[in-house]
């Protein structure tokens, strides 16, 4: 049974801040501006939380959906590091809010980067060893930033977002290759969310262990694939992106090591193969579990509606750690099947925010997060930029949290 993704579509925030902008606010030397290869990032409201990501990600593929075929999907598995529980997974708030039956699995992956990739992987086999050829599953990678982390140069990373898919038997966005992945996984202390309000690590050990894990995931990948070849092999190569400067290091040094290319022959196959799916990622910023799969939303909206099959390398990466590197075929489509959704339109839509504005949005981000009991969200505090971005938008948000438990509304 040929499995896949049918449909997707990414959640990119309603509010973005120029990185720029933040580097001049927070003195951050700018001589390592360039590195992040960052334009823009996106910023949830306090009244947005995974749950709301996710849902505002999934809601438009669910919508589009026969009824018939919605009540074939059989699962809600959400990838995320932004759990909100430590049993009650962020699956059963969003398999409410999209109103699915309740003939469906359901539940939640976790480890950190890798959450969404776990999730796509767990719901393919599932649907592969399952009964019925034309059940569904959604599969959403979603996650919402913690505090910020002022004065460092983990803040102007962090951004906001879901990725939803749904997956099945009739793959339009991408044909998995049966059987044809890598793994390479261990213990390291790189990056970690040991509270609900803080994001710590170390960056040059977290650096270093994504190469060591591209290269070694690859590797394996190549023993179990015959033939395989690093160049000639994909068309494309899609690579999580936790911000955009780190792919292009990490493709730099794996072509001088597997193929020993030089800096012109690197750039060539950057600019051919991997820099489309850089496009929304240096806008929207890391969004952590679905970060790859925004890169692929990238790479197949910047190829264009007429592009024909193009067989894509992936390589996933969680902190802590856990990669695997995989492929499959985007088919012809796809790129007009992910441009009806308007990805880049909604990147452009964002509210543009002001220092100020960002500094109340983030101050008001502990107010949404894991351990609260009791919190209400007044949307007025927000001002314009609920006002532009939510208000009369059918978008999922956090009205309030009562004994814990989180309570939603359509904007």
């Amino acid at each position: 049974m040929e499995v896949g993704i049918e449909a997707v579509n990414a959640y990119v925030g309603r509010a973005s801040l120029d990185v720029r902008t933040l580097f001049e606010a927070r003195g951050l030397d700018m001589r390592r501006f360039g590195n992040l290869m960052m334009r823009q990032k996106s910023v949830n409201l306090p009244c947005e939380d995974a749950v709301t990501n996710a849902v505002n990600a999934a809601k438009p593929l669910v919508d589009a959906l026969p009824q018939a075929e919605r009540d074939r999907i059989e699962l809600v598995v959400v990838g995320t590091e932004s759990g909100l529980d430590y049993g009650k997974p962020l699956s059963t708030y969003v398999h409410d809010a999209l109103g699915l039956g309740r003939r469906c699995r359901s539940f939640e992956t976790k480890h950190a980067c890798y959450g969404g990739t776990a999730a796509l992987r767990s719901a393919a086999a599932l649907l592969e060893v399952g009964a019925d050829p034309d059940a569904k599953a959604l599969v959403i990678a979603a996650d919402a930033a913690s505090a910020a982390a002022r004065d460092t140069y983990w803040e102007p990373s962090q951004g906001a977002g879901a990725v939803a898919m749904v997956v099945g038997g009739r793959p339009r966005i991408l044909a998995l290759d049966p059987g044809a992945s890598g793994f390479y996984s261990y213990e390291v202390m790189d990056t970690l969310r040991p509270r609900p309000d803080l994001e710590a690590g170390d960056s040059d050990l977290s650096l270093l262990s994504y190469l060591a894990c591209l290269e070694h995931s690859y590797r394996h990948y190549a023993e179990r694939v015959v033939g395989a070849d690093i160049v000639t092999t994909f068309d494309r190569l899609v690579l999580h992106t936790p911000f955009a400067g780190m792919v292009r290091a990490a493709h730099r040094t794996m072509l001088r090591k597997l193929k020993g290319y030089g800096t012109a022959a690197v750039e060539a196959d950057f600019e051919q193969r991997t820099a489309a799916s850089l496009a929304y990622c240096s806008r929207v910023g890391n969004v952590y579990s679905a970060a790859l799969y925004l890169a692929l939303c990238s790479l197949i909206d910047q190829d264009g509606p007429a592009a024909g099959p193009r067989r894509v390398g992936m390589f996933s990466y969680g902190s802590g750690c856990a990669s695997e590197f995989y492929s499959g075929v985007v088919p012809e489509g796809a790129g007009a099947e992910l441009a009806a959704l308007g990805i880049g339109a909604a990147i452009e839509d964002r509210y543009p925010l002001s220092m100020p504005e960002y500094e109340t949005l983030a101050d008001g981000g502990a107010l949404r997060m894991a351990g609260v009991r009791d919190q209400r969200f007044d949307p007025a505090a927000y001002g314009p930029v609920y006002e532009k971005g939510f208000a009369g938008r059918g978008l999922l948000v956090l009205d309030e949290i009562t004994g814990f438990h989180r309570r939603y509304r359509w904007s």
